[in-house]
């Protein structure tokens, strides 16, 4: 069975530890970062865990942090579930390409921390997505299968890749509405695989709730990327190092929801910016999803069987202190 692992603070001072029946193992040695973890603390981690040494401390007692750390690659795959892609006014079948792009490693936080919503931003929504964290260096061209997926991926985490419609869409910039600071809550658990559960990768259980209602629902075996053949297509693309995060797409039930006319008006050229924003607040602004301030979100990733569990995040929503014109 695979590691609980959670980056913590306490008393101002961040460390490393391993979750045994709610409680924290703390290692002894510090890591600066996942990648120096991942080079020289799993081992420990493996030990404390067989052994049950080591300071005990309450989760109850700590601040957790995003294990993933900075500086890291986030690479994102877009629109990757079939039911994404029809509430986002996109045909619901595999497309010819796996849409990539990024979001700032600034963006990441707790899995309970705030979630600050600029001031501008009217269209404030959710996604619930797995994460893969690199657990080793890629800098040439290789073929991933998943007989060989254990080698590339170290663990797993869940990421809320929270993003501002309104800027990503009418602006065209996914970077941008995808990356101000606090927009990744992440954790609150890396989960460390075993060879022998790397199958299972492609069985987990994703659950998005808002205020306790259940909005995203899905399965892992729905990607329509897999994990081997993405990773694959980005050694040829560009290098990742150890710690990097790739995350895997979100499934349907976000606040979104484009007709496809809406989509091709909002997508055009033509169309003047300011008409774009009109168009796309007016269809969606009333649709009774979209983020608003004092929201509580519950994002859960485990295996049906439970012997994969990522924990759950739980983050609120709060205003920006900041007007930006």
């Amino acid at each position: 069975m695979g590691l609980q692992v959670v980056r913590f603070e306490k008393d101002g001072k961040e460390n490393w530890g391993v979750v045994s029946n709610n409680q924290i193992l703390a290692l002894k040695n510090s890591y600066s970062s996942l990648a120096q973890f991942l080079e020289e603390g799993v081992e420990e981690a493996r030990q404390v865990k067989e052994s049950g040494t080591g300071e005990t401390v309450s989760l109850d007692e700590v601040t957790v942090l995003s294990p993933v750390t900075q500086p890291a690659r986030i690479v994102c795959q877009g629109a990757n579930y079939s039911s994404h892609r029809a509430e986002a006014g996109l045909e619901a079948t595999r497309p010819p390409f796996n849409l990539i792009f990024g979001k700032a490693d600034s963006s990441l936080c707790g899995a309970y921390s705030e979630i600050i919503r600029p001031s501008h931003v009217q269209l404030l929504d959710y996604e619930i997505e797995l994460g893969l964290v690199l657990g080793t260096e890629i800098s040439q061209a290789v073929e991933v299968t998943d007989e060989t997926l254990h080698q590339y991926v170290g663990g797993l985490v869940i990421m809320n890749d929270v993003s501002a419609r309104d800027v990503q869409l009418c602006e065209g910039q996914w970077l941008k509405g995808k990356s101000y600071r606090t927009f990744g809550p992440t954790g609150p658990y890396l989960y460390l695989l075993d060879k022998d559960e790397i199958a299972l990768i492609h069985d987990l259980e994703l659950k998005c709730f808002v205020n306790d209602e259940l909005r995203q629902s899905a399965n892992t075996n729905q990607l329509l990327f897999k994990p081997a053949e993405t990773l694959t297509e980005l050694s040829e693309i560009m290098n990742l190092s150890k710690g990097d995060l790739i995350i895997t797409g979100t499934t349907g039930g976000v606040a979104l929801n484009l007709s496809p006319d809406v989509l091709g008006q909002i997508s055009s050229l033509a169309l003047p910016y300011q008409q774009k924003l009109d168009l796309l607040v007016e269809s969606q602004i009333n649709n009774g999803k979209y983020l608003e301030d004092g929201d509580v979100i519950r994002c859960q990733i485990r295996s049906a069987d439970g012997t994969i569990d990522l924990g759950e995040q739980v983050n609120k929503v709060v205003p920006s202190k900041v007007a930006i014109s």
